[in-house]
């Protein structure tokens, strides 16, 4: 039987605005709501990004990501919580690292940990080595467990590079991202490379920027992967963009797709134990004799 499919849900990112769609979900509230509504669909966990409440730009800062972890475990208190660490608007390591530090009911799981640096459409992201061992050590002091961001096949190399320096230990977890302009694109052959070269004990989820985004979800259900799916990467839901997508829209096409592909939803309770984390209702991230 095929391996039950992973759905990281990804409601709002960096770059998303109220005029550029008025779907994505920008306050805390918005926030909550839209991840109560995946919950209810159903999805294994939600990666988020904080904006701040007057600007509505992003923010590193562990205040408003508390509001939003408060607000999502009181109704999901399994639900896999995974809180950005991009490096896209921040360069200090006391800024990225911010969210870390939450703690006990507030404690996020998992914090993103993109390999490497590189160039989107408009802007850099930014992860010097000594960023990406740094941000991988706090984690691994608090018993947060890395989301980690890979653009190209270099970035895997930089993560078994981590895994020989104990920055990072297994099970693993990978986003593979495809279609961004100066990265890996979306086709099968940059996709067979990458998923041959993750480590052992690995587990991973395809993404796709903007038109990739079904093209990749897809190929990843049939070929046994997981899925990264939200308005962070795709605001259309229509590779003509005609159509202005909805997070609950999104999701319901990767279930109606998955259905198709005889695959189950993996539960957040299912996750957390391959991914020895303990198992929510109060207790967050992975223990720290794990």
């Amino acid at each position: 039987m095929e391996e039950k499919l992973i759905i990281n849900f990804t409601p709002t990112g960096m770059i998303p605005t109220k005029d550029m769609t008025p779907h994505v979900p920008v306050s805390v509230t918005e926030i909550v709501e839209d991840v109560h509504r995946a919950s209810d669909l159903g999805i294994t966990m939600v990666h988020l990004h904080a904006r701040d409440a007057i600007t509505g730009k992003p923010t590193y800062e562990k205040e408003i990501y508390a509001e939003i972890v408060s607000g999502i475990r009181k109704f999901t208190p399994d639900l896999v919580i995974c809180v950005s660490l991009s490096g896209r608007d921040f360069s200090a390591l006391e800024q990225r690292s911010d969210a870390l530090y939450l703690e006990a009911n507030l404690k996020p799981d998992m914090g993103s940990l993109t390999l490497s640096s590189l160039n989107f459409n408009r802007t850099a992201s930014i992860n010097s080595p000594q960023m990406v061992q740094d941000l991988a050590h706090a984690m691994k002091e608090l018993g947060i467990v890395p989301e980690l961001e890979v653009f190209d096949a270099g970035m895997i190399n930089y993560a078994k590079y981590l895994q020989r320096k104990e920055l990072i230990q297994p099970p693993y977890y990978f986003n593979l991202l495809f279609g961004n302009i100066a990265c890996a694109q979306a086709d099968i052959l940059h996709t067979g490379v990458m998923i041959n070269d993750l480590p052992d004990n690995s587990f991973f989820s395809l993404a796709g920027i903007g038109n990739s985004q079904l093209k990749m979800n897809s190929l990843s259900i049939a070929v046994g992967g997981g899925v990264r799916v939200g308005l962070e990467d795709n605001i259309w839901y229509d590779t003509d963009r005609t159509r202005l997508a909805t997070n609950s829209a999104l999701i319901q096409r990767i279930h109606v797709i998955a259905k198709a592909n005889e695959r189950e939803i993996m539960t957040p309770a299912e996750f957390r134990l391959k991914m020895n984390l303990q198992p929510g209702h109060g207790a967050y991230g992975r223990p720290f004799n794990s």
